[in-house]
């Protein structure tokens, strides 16, 4: 007998790593078990703490949570698909800081359930288009993108002018985000639809909607009798980057 046969009697040799890890390999069931099991884990570990650090968002002067107006522009920007082109969020890099302002923080999306951060820029980041551009600019491009921006790619949202909306459903909607953390209270909810209908009326009592949603803006946004969603939504984009004054913020070093 050769001498490098194995003796009658002698331990069976041991399964080397790679032995057991062509296991995994050749089996396709356990394979899909195992990277399951590995992702779960790595995902636990890495998500499960931000739920009990309490200074996961570091809590910035300003921020509040969307006017009834705001939101249901909001929920229009949504519908129509407008995170698609447009992001808002501004990386701390040189060149988005210079383009477009300073970088966005994380309270800023703190009450955006969905955020709308995306990852694709068809068209310009448009967290900090608040009060860049008049209430006529947002008309003409939703009317014909191109008049003001000639090689932009976007079509016409001009149909958003002629749909008036009453704001019947809007502290449904409060409640809805209430449910998940915006701190939407009572007073607001029950005011809700009047505080939708005076901020689109400057000739309307707007101390309630002010006192209730500092720095909203009160204005007729599209000129035109009655609520319309193109109203809803310039309320929206123009207060996009406009609650925290970065002229008096310093980042807290302790976080």
């Amino acid at each position: 007998m050769p001498a490098s046969a194995t003796a009658v009697g002698a331990r069976p040799r041991k399964r080397s790593l790679l032995d057991r890890h062509a296991i995994l390999e050749k089996n396709a069931t356990l394979l899909l078990i195992f990277s399951f099991l590995v992702v779960t884990i790595g995902g636990i570990v890495q998500i499960a703490p931000l739920f009990y650090l309490e200074n996961t968002i570091e809590k910035v002067e300003g921020m509040r949570p969307y006017s009834p107006l705001e939101l249901a522009g909001r929920e229009i920007y949504v519908r129509e698909g407008c995170y698609v082109c447009h992001s808002q969020m501004i990386r701390p890099m040189r060149d988005e800081v210079e383009r477009y302002g300073h970088y966005s923080l994380a309270a800023e999306s703190m009450y955006d359930h969905p955020f709308q951060w995306g990852s694709k820029r068809t068209g310009p980041d448009l967290a900090r288009v608040g009060g860049r551009y008049s209430d006529e600019w947002h008309l003409d491009h939703l009317r014909d993108p191109q008049s003001v921006v000639p090689e932009s790619v976007m079509p016409k949202y001009g149909f958003l002018e002629n749909t008036l909306i009453e704001g019947e459903y809007i502290a449904d909607l409060m409640v809805a985000h209430r449910t998940v953390g915006v701190p939407y209270d009572d007073e607001m909810i029950a005011q809700a639809q009047a505080d939708f209908a005076a901020q689109a009326d400057p000739d309307a009592d707007t101390d309630g909607v002010v006192a209730r949603y500092p720095g909203a803006q009160v204005r007729n946004f599209d000129r035109a009798p009655g609520i319309s969603e193109a109203d809803a939504l310039i309320a929206y984009l123009q207060m996009l980057g406009t609650l925290v004054d970065f002229s008096t913020f310093t980042p807290d070093a302790s976080r």
